[in-house]
């Protein structure tokens, strides 16, 4: 078992937001970036110290804190530092209370990076825990909505110094102001919702996962006690995340669009090596959301979808897809969370408008046949070769 992270120091930055990035399924802001102002901001203020979520108490106010936005803006306009700042005390003005720790509000990408950026900058500790256990493109995708609480009061803030403070009824109403109100910051600012004491993170907070996030990113980097060479690093994530290897392939087209404050899109792949011959379809929006096989349901949200480096493993962000670009995509299961109705009706393929019944990752891959070559992540040896259906 990894044992759970109590300290970020400048060195363990690229690895947590390499396996941010994983989990992010191609969103959450880019995590290069992200991580350039973590390490710079951790260099000037020191390490960033870490608590676990069953080390809260009711005392504690935690505030999570993250981008909200296009990734394909992110890229082109840099989050100003002084915005973090100025978002921790905006959200201490509006509450009257002091914060005691912050949090991601989702794993992925960027959006594990501006958390410890803002711990470094505040004294402030980090919880080891994230509200989604990836990435999502919608401020209520969160488990505190799940669970039936609001996001209380929200602070937006932007570059300018823009400072913008609501209280919206409900999750849905967040979303709606918050995306409004993005778009006219230039399509990405800093926020900060659901904040609450503890005793509510304890009970709703997907924990371990910045643990999760640098070992992954040590497997991919070759890290730790395995040197695996680059065409091993696939399969041995594949093993630590319970993952499926769906597809490889090459990018043959890509339409990418900034619309209604996402980055919405679609990726065409055909086939490489023992998926030679075969078509794969990605659709996005921020994240990866939709795959399909020769026409066929391969994963779908709200279980991971990442697209890979085919040569290193390293993951590929939505903005950072390239067409010629020589990929493997991997299905991971979501949290259980996701996995019940109210987690279906708020993350799942209707919500998007995807004409698709969601099934298991794990069940998807368990019905289609093997293709020639194919390894399973679970063994070390290969599976029986086993011809596609026509």
């Amino acid at each position: 078992m990894t044992e759970g992270l109590r300290l970020i120091t400048e060195a363990d930055v690229d690895e947590i937001a390499l396996g941010a990035a994983v989990l992010g399924t191609g969103g959450g802001g880019d995590p290069h970036v992200g991580s350039l102002i973590a390490k710079r901001l951790i260099r000037l203020h020191g390490p960033v110290r870490v608590i676990g979520a069953d080390d809260l108490t009711e005392r504690d106010l935690v505030v999570p804190i993250g981008g909200i936005g296009a990734p394909s803006v992110d890229v082109e306009r840099i989050m100003a530092e002084a915005e973090l700042g100025h978002a921790l005390e905006a959200i201490e003005r509006a509450t009257r209370r002091v914060p005691t720790a912050v949090m991601p509000i989702e794993i992925g990408g960027g959006n594990s990076m501006i958390p410890i950026a803002a711990a470094a900058v505040s004294g402030l500790p980090i919880v080891d825990a994230d509200a989604m256990g990836r990435a999502f493109p919608e401020a209520q995708m969160v488990t505190f909505h799940l669970a039936g609480y609001g996001p209380g009061t929200t602070v937006l803030v932007d570059h300018h110094g823009n400072e913008v403070v609501s209280r919206p009824v409900d999750g849905v109403w967040s979303e709606r102001l918050a995306r409004a109100v993005t778009i006219e910051m230039g399509g990405a600012a800093t926020m900060i919702d659901y904040v609450y004491g503890g005793d509510v993170v304890r009970e709703c907070a997907i924990p371990g996962t910045l643990t999760l996030a640098r070992r992954i990113g040590q497997v991919l980097l070759g890290r730790g006690e395995e040197q695996l060479r680059d065409d091993e690093r696939i399969a041995a994530l594949c093993l630590e995340l319970d993952a499926v290897r769906l597809f490889d392939g090459k990018v043959v087209d890509l339409r990418r669009q900034f619309e209604g404050g996402f980055t919405k899109g679609a990726a065409d792949l055909e086939g490489t090596g023992d998926d030679r011959g075969h078509a794969f379809r990605l659709d996005f929006q921020n994240e990866m959301l939709l795959a399909r096989r020769d026409g066929e349901l391969a994963a779908v949200t709200p279980d991971l979808i990442a697209v890979l480096d085919q040569a290193t493993g390293h993951p590929i962000t939505t903005e950072a897809l390239r067409y010629g670009a020589r990929v493997t995509v991997i299905g991971m299961p979501c949290n259980a969370k996701w996995r019940t109705d109210v987690g279906l009706e708020n993350a799942g393929p209707a919500h998007f408008g995807y004409d698709v019944a969601w099934a298991p990752v794990e069940e998807i891959a368990a019905r289609a046949p093997r293709v020639s070559g194919s390894a399973d992540p679970r063994s070390d040896r290969p599976t029986e070769r086993r011809e596609d259906a026509a």
